[in-house]
């Protein structure tokens, strides 16, 4: 038992793969939180071209 508990604790393959989806993870957050910021801006632009075109 003592070898495989310290077998485990040096084994490091896992966290890579769990560094990865947590950088990924992270990726996502940015991206959705800039479209979202970047969609309002575009929606108040637009309303705003809509209010000074004639009728």
């Amino acid at each position: 038992m003592k070898k495989f508990t310290a077998s485990f604790l040096r084994d490091n393959r896992g966290v890579t793969a769990l560094e990865y989806g947590l950088i990924a993870g992270l990726i996502v957050v940015v991206i959705g939180s800039t479209v979202k910021g970047l969609g309002t801006q575009l929606d108040a632009a637009f309303q705003a071209i809509t209010l000074l075109l004639p009728h």
